[in-house]
């Protein structure tokens, strides 16, 4: 499966993040310039990013998405599209419209084949689903995603979709989805590339009507969380090649910026990534990629522990640590990092992974 058509009954209320690169591809740029804030559908090809394909890629789509306005009676406005997949080469908008033509309306499928429609390397579905009950009315958020390479930050290469069965108005939708993605989609890192085509997406499909107090707010938030941070934890475990998680803590900084570029710079080095492949507790590699920040630290303020094990303090290694519990430790699926700038209050987690030869195998062999 490599095509997917999502059809609401109506135009419905939608959010959306794109990638900050300053390559967009063509359903990035046509989604920008084009919708408004609603929704009739929703069309995702993978197999091709139709990324860098100029002209002909944006009027490619504007063929296949005049086939589904012409077919459902809407403007080609209320339309998004998302592709994944190789970037360079031109999609043919006739594989699209020709299936459009074929559609049944009441064709109801499953929300695992949505989330396998989308693949690219990923190697299992991806989704979410919880449930909360609001003045005896069950809502129910879910989604899917797919990811598994060149993910980072700022909508890492990935497409994510999301759906609350709730009527919300615009105004309230981009508040929830931004006061959750800073610490879900926004806190995870494959191998530091940020890629042309990253989309998140969120719907208020109105089964529900609820009005939305601060109380009510705060619960559809936290169900909205639960959603993002399995998806995106589910994007993270699937990284190309993963063996081992690395869940990176960055406490006491000066800054939310300061703890998050810090977190960052430690799971995006490849030499932190070889050596947690290798099973390798080597925390000067932690010192490197936290000097390499150029934050105002004071080093002799710094602790690092691997896990619950002081590996450094005051500026030296800790000679009093057990070399045996941590070569033990190294051996756990998910490692833990945890740096104490002890200059502030301010904390973040981040997740990456490994790197390894499964990784290079994968991306030298990716468009042959």
């Amino acid at each position: 499966d490599d095509l997917l058509i999502i059809i609401f009954d109506k135009a419905i209320n939608v959010s959306c993040k794109y990638s900050l690169t300053s390559m967009p591809s063509a359903p990035i740029i046509w989604d920008k310039k084009n919708n408004k804030g609603k929704c009739r559908a929703l069309i995702i090809n993978s197999g091709n990013a139709n990324a860098y394909t100029g002209i002909v890629g944006l009027n490619n789509i504007e063929k296949y998405t005049k086939e589904l306005a012409d077919y459902l009676s809407c403007s080609k406005k209320e339309i998004l599209v998302s592709s994944t997949g190789v970037i360079g080469e031109q999609l043919n908008p006739n594989l699209i419209c020709k299936k459009i033509s074929k559609l049944s309306l009441s064709n109801n499928k499953m929300l695992i084949d949505a989330a396998r429609s989308i693949w690219t390397t990923d190697t299992f579905v991806k989704t979410s689903i919880h449930k909360i009950k609001i003045k005896n009315q069950n809502i129910k958020i879910y989604g899917f995603a797919k990811g598994s390479g060149m993910i980072n930050p700022n909508m890492g290469t990935m497409l994510a979709y999301i759906f609350i069965d709730c009527e919300i108005v615009s105004k309230i939708l981009k508040k929830l989805l931004s006061d959750n993605i800073e610490e879900t989609f926004n806190s995870i890192s494959v191998d530091s590339d940020t890629s042309t085509s990253d989309t998140l997406m969120l719907f208020a499909n109105p089964i529900n009507k609820i009005n939305l107090n601060n109380v009510y707010y705060k619960k559809i938030s936290q169900t909205l969380n639960k959603v993002m941070k399995e998806l995106s934890y589910k994007i993270i475990s699937d990284g190309e090649g993963v063996k081992k998680l690395i869940k990176v803590n960055v406490k006491k900084a000066k800054s939310k910026s300061q703890a998050k570029n810090i977190a960052f710079s430690i799971s995006n080095s490849p030499l932190v990534k070889t050596a947690i492949a290798g099973e390798d507790a080597n925390w000067g590699r932690v010192v490197m990629a936290i000097g390499k920040t150029r934050e105002k630290i004071l080093q002799d303020k710094i602790t690092i522990k691997f896990g619950n094990l002081l590996l450094a303090k005051k500026g030296e290694r800790n000679r009093k640590v057990n070399l045996s519990k941590v070569d033990n430790y190294m051996k756990k699926n998910l490692i833990e990092i945890e740096v104490n700038l002890n200059l502030g209050n301010e904390s973040t987690a981040v997740y990456g992974n490994d790197l390894n030869n499964e990784y290079i195998k994968i991306n030298a062999d990716y468009r042959s």
